[in-house]
């Protein structure tokens, strides 16, 4: 993700950000160019929500940051007309209506439409009436896609949105998103550990740990960059000379190896070769940390 500064809808450098004696981030770089989906993935406590916090402008920090070519210690409100921030979807209050939902939204964001909210939800079950504490799962992410859709927002930011949701729901909520809101013109960053959940329609990827960039990758990158081999017993010594990234074992004496930037023809002479998952590289690169 190297895309110059004019192209990027985020643009940091050397954010630093203490809470009492630990590092939120340390020393933080990172770009978010423009008509991407990018996943912010790590482990607990690595520094996704303070980096979110710091461009949306709702915590302090030290270091440069650019959203929108705007400094959100400076400029949040003009800021926040074109961008939209949404969390857990299951924390609505239970006692707000559907309409009031509606109403509360179309009160705090200037590029809420309304009609266009209104016929999304003409084809569901979702009545204005009707409490959160009488809805279903099912019914609560559709109210959030259509409160989220309805807002013509440059940057949508997308902190754990499915978190308690059973994967039925969970799944819906990105295809959804996918299909009805996303354009070249839009940009979305999602953070998340469910890292499954959303590999599909990632287009790039930032992971973070102990409040640093450790990874920054387009998702196409990612698959010339690291291959996965499949080796039996007797190849397993030569495929560990070559210095693999991380290395797992399988049923009936396989192994699976991870390499970084080996020639993948090399590679295929010691057994069958593959694209990593997303999840299995996080974990290779996170190794240790939850230790």
């Amino acid at each position: 993700m190297n895309a110059v500064a004019s192209e990027n809808v985020v643009t940091a450098q050397g954010l630093r950000k203490a809470y009492r004696n630990k590092l939120a981030l340390d020393n933080t770089s990172f770009s978010v160019p423009t008509g991407r989906i990018v996943g912010l993935i790590g482990p607990n406590g690595a520094g996704k929500t303070t980096a979110l916090k710091a461009i949306l402008g709702l915590t302090g920090f030290d270091g440069d940051l650019k959203v929108l070519g705007l400094d959100p210690r400076k400029s949040r409100d003009a800021l926040m007309n074109d961008v939209c921030f949404i969390a857990d979807v299951a924390v609505l209050p239970r006692w707000l209506r559907v309409g009031e939902a509606i109403d509360f939204v179309a009160g705090v964001h200037p590029r809420f439409d309304r009609a266009k909210c209104e016929r999304f939800l003409a084809n569901t079950q979702l009545n204005p009436k009707l409490r959160v504490r009488e809805l279903s799962k099912g019914m609560i992410v559709q109210l959030h896609l259509a409160l989220v859709m309805a807002i013509d927002a440059r940057l949508l930011v997308l902190d754990e949105p499915t978190l308690g949701l059973d994967i039925l729901y969970r799944k819906q909520f990105y295809q959804r998103l996918l299909e009805d809101y996303f354009d070249e013109e839009k940009t979305i960053l999602i953070t998340t550990h469910q890292v499954e959940e959303i590999e599909h329609i990632l287009t790039d990827v930032l992971f973070i740990r102990d409040g640093r960039i450790v990874l920054s990758a387009d998702m196409e990158h990612l698959s010339e960059r690291y291959t996965e081999v499949l080796v039996s017993a007797d190849a397993l010594p030569a495929a560990r000379a070559l210095g693999a990234l991380d290395e797992r074992s399988l049923p009936f004496g396989k192994s699976v190896l991870l390499f970084d930037g080996k020639p993948k023809a090399e590679l295929a002479t010691l057994g069958e070769i593959r694209n990593p998952g997303l999840a299995d590289l996080f974990v290779a690169i996170m190794k240790g940390t939850y230790a």
